[in-house]
């Protein structure tokens, strides 16, 4: 059985990469490919609340799909709607 020897050189050589690996996994941003939002998400973007959200549905301003009783909404129909690009 061999002895290795660590030294205070080694151990700040692995500290310092350690939390360079630490940096890089907090500063890197998930990518969020959300193409469907629910309410909450739309209300956040849009700032309004539930009923104006409701209302944009059943007036037809703003299409829905429905899964399992929630209203699903299209990212690029909000962000049509926030740039004025709504039909």
């Amino acid at each position: 059985m061999a002895i290795e020897l660590i030294t205070k050189e080694d151990l700040e050589a692995f500290r310092r990469t350690l939390l360079n690996d630490i940096k890089l996994l907090l500063t890197a941003k998930p990518e969020d490919n959300k193409t469907w939002l629910r309410c909450s998400d739309v209300r956040r973007m849009l700032k309004i609340s539930t009923g104006t959200v409701q209302n944009l549905r059943i007036s037809g301003k703003l299409k829905s799909q429905k899964v399992g009783g929630i209203h699903f909404y299209k990212l690029t129909d909000i962000e049509n709607m926030i740039s004025g690009k709504s039909r």
